[in-house]
């Protein structure tokens, strides 16, 4: 049976997160993003009301969330600010793989730490090899009974404030996807550190920065799973985390929507709300479309991962479209409010900013119309 209807459940969780979004983001969001700054006073308030780690299962602590309450989350957190959202759901990031490949005690150590109020990083991305994940240079080299690991990652969220990192190396350079692994790494071990937060245009309460590792020693008890599996972890991960990005450029679009419509009730030209001119309202029509369409997208794509069904398709669906709609919408939206919409006074300019991103971490949107070619071509 097909339903589109949240549960009781899932409406308080959204509530919840809407409230918390209006009460202590928006009011921040503009000192945040003008400071280039972590949130931390956020941060703890989103701890003691439980949005944060709400994918970590019961067992280990965690609320157990499904991927589509975690989008659900998403998308009231990013209509507050983008970036302290980003912030927020790190942890999510970072824990997928230790849920999907860990063993019993590294979930109960790994999920715990983050439970008890520690951070973690993802670490994928490094400055020759974005999208191309197979072609990383970090390398994990077997020395003994310990790994010596060796590279840098970039863009790396909340690298900063992280205290252990899910780094994925190659174990063997030669064997393509194959010879990735994954690893979790303490900020404290020797040889491990980061550079500064990155200046960036949009997200900037999102910490971003690199992170370095030379000569870090590691047991075997720190890889997950076996080794080579880290590629099909990565992509496990992406099929829970691109659905969830996709719902947070929806909460920016329609945060952005709002605004315009609004604006365009007031706004008047010629004796007549702007909202009137076929222009500005076919404008806004076309933008409430895209924003229905790109919830339903990420939606479906959350409740195929949830219901252990392979959702690789529509997870870049969903991805491709929110984020191009995304950008889309705030566009229009800082066109809405014309000159005004080009001051740092009114939100929209930094909606528009926020939203750029969305058309290249967790993928690209040219990666994820590469994925849907190559999905297509299987049939």
């Amino acid at each position: 049976m097909i339903a589109f209807q949240l549960t009781e459940d899932q409406k308080m969780l959204q509530e919840l997160a809407h409230e918390f979004s209006a009460n202590e983001i928006v009011p921040v969001a503009a000192q945040y993003d003008r400071e280039n700054a972590f949130a931390w006073p956020v941060f703890k308030k989103a701890q003691e009301v439980g949005l944060i780690n709400l994918n970590i299962p019961e067992a280990y602590g965690g609320p157990g969330l499904s991927t589509l309450d975690e989008g659900i989350v998403n998308e009231e957190l990013a209509w507050g600010c983008s970036g302290i959202a980003t912030a927020l759901g790190v942890n999510a990031l970072a824990s997928w793989p230790i849920i999907l490949g860990g063993s019993e005690e590294q979930k109960r150590e790994w999920l715990g730490r983050l439970i008890d109020g520690q951070f973690a990083s993802y670490c994928v991305t490094e400055p020759a090899a974005g999208s191309d994940v197979v072609h990383i240079r970090t390398q994990a080299r077997k020395v003994g009974d310990h790994y010596v690991l060796n590279g840098s990652k970039t863009f790396i969220s909340n690298a900063t404030v992280a205290n252990f990192f899910v780094v994925f190396a190659k174990t063997d350079p030669d064997a393509g996807h194959r010879g990735m692994s994954a690893f979790i790494v303490e900020r404290t071990q020797p040889g491990v550190s980061t550079s500064s937060h990155f200046d960036k245009l949009g997200q900037r309460a999102s910490d971003t920065a690199e992170v370095f590792f030379e000569d870090v020693e590691l047991l075997p008890s720190r890889r997950l799973g076996r080794d080579g599996d880290g590629f099909g972890i990565a992509m496990g991960v992406f099929d829970r985390s691109r659905p969830t990005v996709a719902i947070s450029a929806v909460g920016v679009a329609r945060r952005a929507l709002e605004l315009a419509l609004q604006y365009s009730k007031e706004r008047e030209t010629f004796g007549h709300p702007i909202l009137s001119y076929q222009a500005i309202g076919h404008m806004l029509a076309n933008a409430a479309m895209d924003i229905h369409a790109g919830r339903l997208l990420a939606w479906h794509a959350a409740w195929l991962v949830d219901n252990g069904m392979r959702n690789t398709s529509e997870a870049a669906y969903a991805k491709a479209f929110a984020a191009d709609m995304c950008m889309r919408v705030t566009t229009d939206a800082v066109q809405v409010f014309g000159g005004y919409g080009y001051m740092k006074e009114y939100p929209v300019e930094k909606l528009m900013r926020d939203a750029k991103v969305f058309q290249i971490y967790e993928g690209t949107s040219q990666i994820q119309r590469n994925i849907i070619v190559r999905e297509l071509a299987r049939h």
